[in-house]
């Protein structure tokens, strides 16, 4: 059996490897003569407060080859400071499903490279948050979430119907891999759930029993999200879905705002959720804060159109107790969001113009002629996009992005053209509004955005 060897690539300064003399290209060998496989592996052995840890001193080190035992006195669950070369201290793990909705599948070709990995990895579905079908995971996967507790694991199950799931995911071992969730249960494991609504495919009497179902699993698995499938126009010889219209939007709305109900009396939490697309699709207000959970599923677009409407909210009503109106200078600004967001933040901004008179604010929709007209966040706007619908607009001082649009911790858009590009094409100062609702209004009133590496700062 091949060793598992961990190239360290960073020690936090101050930390016990540091002064154990470790450093960036030595390698991790064992912890208490145990190999270690992944870091589910390490975080678990490295909780000790005893520790016999194997190190290979690295290439360039004047003791190198050689191999070190250091014994480790420390406090419970104290951290060595180490970061590996693999995040995952293994290989990530490729998604296997071919599923009729897969958004990577409906990409043009020519992006980078990255854009079009598919993820199917239960270990970043603790780190990360990431939504995982199961398929790829194999009955040692599980017996290490059960031993390690790893928890909450995020589960991408869109139908308990075992042969639908077959088709959906275009795997014929999908309908087995929902028995993952009984043992996961059995051994009181937390889930969240997501189902990617399809019309004509798992939705009606589908969805209705997929959330029966699904209610089972209470309190173990805490919130199910139905979201709608994203359809780009990049569909050419895939199963052919249709978006849906306003009345199946009401019609999903209705069904999972009566379970709710249920599930409030029964279980003291709504448990079943509509993400922000359909209520915005129907034309309905956004259900209030309760009705979220403690916004449990945000990250899977439930809940963040009314986060945002109440921080902000809050934020405007205290800016006048904490702020003077001098403070504020007088500035006309420009924003750029997707069709989702846009009937929202030009409500946010008008209120914002009627208590800071000194402020004009335009907000452009901006429509995905990249992906197609049916893909509506802002996350996936692209700089091209925003260019050619913006060039002959008048945009005042400074072009207000939202956070998303960009990677994290880059500056560049789904389609390589970088923000600054972006500004010097439009002749305009650009800025990254944060994501919170305090942190847009703060953005909008002084200046205060997210610097890139090549951007402009707003001061």
């Amino acid at each position: 059996m091949k060793e598992n060897r961990h190239l360290i690539s960073a020690v936090a300064e101050g930390s016990i490897a540091e002064e154990l003399n470790i450093e960036p290209g030595d390698i991790l060998i064992s912890i208490n003569d145990t190999e270690i496989e992944d870091v589910f592996d390490y975080h678990f052995l490295v909780n000790d407060d005893y520790l016999e840890v194997l190190v290979e001193k690295g290439v360039g080190n004047e003791e190198e080859g050689e191999q070190w035992i250091l014994e480790i006195d420390k406090e419970f669950d104290e951290d060595l400071g180490l970061t590996f070369e693999k995040s995952l201290m293994d290989d990530y793990r490729s998604c296997t499903n071919k599923c009729m909705f897969c958004f990577i599948d409906q990409m043009p070709k020519g992006m980078r490279e990255t854009l079009y990995f598919k993820d199917d990895d239960s270990r970043l579905s603790f780190l990360q948050g990431n939504y995982i079908t199961l398929t790829n995971m194999k009955d040692k996967d599980i017996e290490k979430i059960v031993k390690y507790h790893l928890c909450p694991i995020n589960i991408s199950i869109h139908t308990t119907n075992p042969e639908l799931r077959c088709k959906m995911l275009n795997n014929r071992f999908a309908g087995d891999a929902l028995k993952h969730i009984d043992t996961l249960y059995n051994n009181a494991i937390e889930m969240n759930g997501q189902i990617v609504l399809c019309k004509g495919v798992n939705d009606g009497e589908e969805l209705k029993k997929s959330i029966e179902d699904l209610s089972k699993y209470l309190p173990h698995l805490r919130s199910v999200s139905v979201v709608p499938s994203g359809l780009t126009k990049y569909r050419e010889g895939l199963y052919p879905l249709e978006p849906f219209n306003a009345d199946e939007a009401e019609s999903v709305i209705d069904l999972i705002e009566s379970y709710q109900k249920k599930f409030l009396e029964e279980y003291g939490i709504n448990f079943i959720h509509a993400s922000d697309e359909w209520y915005i699709l129907a034309g309905r207000d956004f259900p209030n804060e309760d009705a979220y959970d403690g916004y449990v599923q945000l990250e899977n677009g439930v809940g963040m159109m009314r986060l945002l409407i109440d921080e902000f909210t809050e934020a405007l009503a205290d800016s006048k107790k904490t702020y003077r109106d001098a403070d504020v200078k007088a500035t006309n600004i420009s924003m750029a969001t997707g069709y989702l967001a846009y009937p929202v933040m030009v409500r946010l901004m008008d209120e914002v113009m009627k208590m800071y008179p000194q402020l004009k604010i335009t907000v452009y929709k901006i429509k995905n002629d990249f992906f197609g007209e049916n893909i509506t966040v802002s996350g996936l706007l692209t700089g091209q996009d925003i260019i050619s619908q913006l060039k002959d607009k008048e945009l005042g001082d400074i072009l207000l992005l939202p956070q998303n649009v960009i990677r994290s911790g880059e500056d560049v858009f789904l389609d390589d053209i970088h923000l600054n590009e972006l500004g010097e094409a439009l002749n305009i100062k650009t800025g990254l509004t944060g994501g919170s609702g305090r942190e847009l209004l703060e953005g909008i009133l002084f200046g205060k955005v997210y610097e890139t590496r090549k951007g402009w700062k707003y001061e």
